[in-house]
């Protein structure tokens, strides 16, 4: 249980510097911040993993590109479901979904 709150404050956190490095995607506050990645973690869990099954074909052929893309959606679908949380557009969440990735393993990496 100790673990799933570490990751859940490391994935606040990432998604807070996230906002703070990408004007594209804006947090409202910390409640926000602490919410989001509930929803991030649920829509990836569910919609992204039936996704990433349905294009695997594709994610092949593109060598593992295509996987940024439906990431990318998928940080767009939690910012419409999320009260306070906005990406700009397309760019904003593909770029961000890539940094907010690489936050969060760097955070873990140090906490571990």
């Amino acid at each position: 249980m100790g673990d799933l709150l570490i990751h859940w404050f490391l994935s606040a956190g990432s998604l807070l510097i996230v906002a703070f490095l990408f004007p594209g995607i804006q947090v409202a506050g910390l409640g926000t911040a602490i919410v989001a990645p509930i929803a991030i973690g649920l829509i990836n869990a569910t919609l992204g993993l039936l996704l990433k099954i349905i294009t695997l074909p594709l994610t092949l052929l593109t060598l593992g590109i295509f996987w940024f893309i439906i990431n990318a959606f998928m940080l767009q679908l939690a910012a419409a479901i999320v009260p306070g949380f906005y990406v700009a557009g397309f760019f904003s969440a593909f770029f961000g979904a890539i940094v907010l990735s690489i936050i969060n393993m760097i955070l873990r990496a140090l906490v571990q």
